[in-house]
């Protein structure tokens, strides 16, 4: 087959179906966007978890004076005492699922406190004896809280046990909606790039019926007559695929490096090795999808 009469007839099928062609272009360029869009969210998820809960504690808050008399519940019994203290971190050290525990006084809670909420109003009339002591405890297992919570939220001098994975939790749950409602959107939009992709090669094959006749008549092979138009739906999509990739590159630079990373420092964002990760899949998504929808196209539209 000579690669000119095959270049030849691709360039004439982009310039009859240009409106067509163009109309492919996009919604394959939109829905690979939010494909690749999904993966690298996906992707943003799983690593804010294994940043994240890498570093958030089981925190087991302890009773002070002040909860003493101003509540009831578990600090009925009064203040936490020295050997209450000693016996809940020789328990929590034998436990299996603990990696390490940290104690917090008063004073260090106060000082981590200001550095937090250091623009609070209340802040002027807190004191260190108002704070809580803690347990900061590291699981080996972050899922196995309720082992924590279990074997110290009733004892006496525990005011309470917080997991810290909660604060995160809705945050976390919004970014998986937001990761399904993309691949809602790209599911959408592959199905009416498809549905274009085979309008645009049955309209290709009509109006060239009459070369197609002509080469059926002199014994050209269904692969030779079919090639271009195979071709012609792949040159579409790796334009829209091209196009996909320019996207990507555009929010990662514009919106999550140039914007994100500035205004929400608590978060690893993910950088530019995973956005290049995922360009060599587009591509070929791109490439082979309307290659296999023209060649399904071909075999319904066009009898050789």
């Amino acid at each position: 087959m000579r690669a000119q009469f095959v270049m030849s007839e691709i360039g004439v099928g982009l310039r009859r179906n240009l409106t067509m062609t163009f109309a492919v272009i996009v919604s394959v360029a939109l829905s690979l966007a939010l494909f690749g869009g999904s993966l690298l969210m996906r992707e943003q998820v799983g690593t804010m978890k294994g940043y994240w809960y890498d570093k958030v504690n089981v925190s087991i808050y302890l009773c002070n004076k002040n909860d003493a008399q101003s509540q009831g519940g578990a600090c009925a019994k009064g203040a936490v005492t020295e050997d209450q203290k000693k016996e809940i971190k020789a328990d929590l050290e034998k436990m299996p699922v603990v990696q390490s525990v940290q104690f917090e006084t008063a004073d260090e809670a106060f000082k981590h406190y200001k550095e937090q909420f250091g623009n609070s109003p209340i802040v002027p009339f807190l004191t260190p004896d108002q704070m809580q002591e803690a347990f900061r405890v590291k699981l080996k297992d972050p899922a196995k809280y309720r082992v924590v919570s279990s074997a110290f939220s009733q004892r006496p001098g525990v005011q309470e046990v917080e997991d810290q994975r909660k604060t995160l939790e809705p945050l976390l749950n919004l970014l998986n909606g937001m990761n399904l409602a993309a691949l809602g959107v790209m599911a959408l939009m592959l199905v009416v790039a498809l549905m274009l992709i085979i309008n645009t090669v049955r309209v290709s094959a009509f109006s060239r019926r009459r070369e197609t006749g002509i080469m059926r008549l002199v014994g050209a092979s269904s692969f030779y007559i079919q090639t271009p138009f195979i071709m012609e739906a792949a040159f579409a999509g790796l334009l829209g695929a091209g196009l996909a990739c320019v996207l990507l590159v555009s929010v990662q630079y514009f919106l999550v490096n140039n914007w994100l990373a500035h205004q929400i420092d608590v978060i690893q964002f993910i950088g530019w090795d995973a956005v290049f990760a995922k360009m060599p899949l587009v591509i070929a998504i791109g490439l082979l999808m309307p290659a296999l929808a023209a060649f399904v196209a071909l075999r319904k539209y066009l009898k050789v």
